[in-house]
């Protein structure tokens, strides 16, 4: 998968904001992405016939830590789109 690219035409306020909102949602199909991939892992992990619970405790720490970081970036990205509620509701202002 290619990185997305969202393209620099941004000359209205309104066009603006949803360049914001769509960089968000971007972000979230990544991290999606990267939690599905998580719960690949454990898995596999789990369908391994001679695994020990010593692999399975460390792969569950693992996945752990991940979870915890993407929570952190959910948290970011939830304030970025709450900076701009004020914004939705007033006139579109041009930005040249």
């Amino acid at each position: 998968m290619g990185m997305p690219v969202i393209t620099a035409s941004s000359t209205t306020r309104d066009q603006a904001i949803t360049d914001l909102i769509q960089s968000v949602a971007l972000e979230e199909t990544a991290l999606s992405h990267i939690l599905n991939a998580e719960g690949e892992k454990i898995q596999k992990m789990v369908a391994l016939p001679d695994v020990t619970p010593e692999v399975l405790l460390a792969t569950n720490k693992s996945v752990e830590s991940m979870v915890n970081a993407v929570s952190r970036l959910e948290m970011i990205l939830q304030s970025k789109l709450s900076s701009f509620n004020d914004c939705l509701c007033q006139p579109d202002i041009s930005l040249e």
